[in-house]
């Protein structure tokens, strides 16, 4: 399994939509909550040159939000990133 880091805000719905399914899928993650760090939420910002959260990153790569996860999903093309 590679790493699979999500970049996340306490009250943002796409951000327990996307933990959703990579819990259903059985993958663990590192879960970064940005909601009140200045610091950490500059980082997603440089890291994904994206400003929305959630903000997911597999295996290091910036895949994008929660859609972007489920476009992979729909696509079947998500458990292949997942397997490295």
């Amino acid at each position: 399994m590679v790493k699979v880091e999500v970049y996340s805000s306490s009250l943002c719905g796409y951000c327990y939509r996307a933990k959703a399914l990579l819990k259903k899928k059985g993958i663990k993650f590192k879960e970064i909550d940005v909601t009140f760090s200045p610091k950490k939420r500059a980082e997603m910002e440089t890291r994904a040159r994206r400003y929305t959260v959630p903000q997911i990153f597999i295996g290091g790569k910036s895949i994008g939000g929660s859609d972007d996860l489920y476009d992979l999903e729909y696509a079947g093309k998500l458990d292949e990133l997942l397997a490295g």
